[in-house]
C-alpha cells in the first residue's frame, strides 16, 4: 500500500505512524499530527511528521475521521 503525500497530510489529522525505533518491526502509533515535518512533496518511507503528544515517525495511513 502506498504511503500518503505530503498533499493529503494536514496539522489535526489522525494517522498511524512508523517511529524510528519501530522500523524493523513495523509497529504503527497512532495519533493526532501537530506539525509536518518533511518539506518534500513525497518520501518513499512516509512522510515524517510530529504528533500532538511528540512522538515523530513517517505516516503509513491517514485513519478515517
Amino acid at each position: 500500500m502506498p504511503v500518503p503525500n505530503r498533499n493529503e497530510i494536514k496539522p489535526g489529522l489522525r494517522v498511524q505512524i512508523v517511529q524510528k525505533q519501530d522500523q524493523r518491526t513495523g509497529a504503527l502509533t497512532e495519533g493526532i499530527v501537530a506539525r509536518i515535518l518533511t518539506s518534500s512533496p513525497k518520501h518513499p518511507h512516509g512522510i515524517k511528521v510530529m504528533l500532538e503528544d511528540g512522538k515523530v515517525g513517517r505516516v503509513q495511513k491517514i485513519l478515517e475521521q
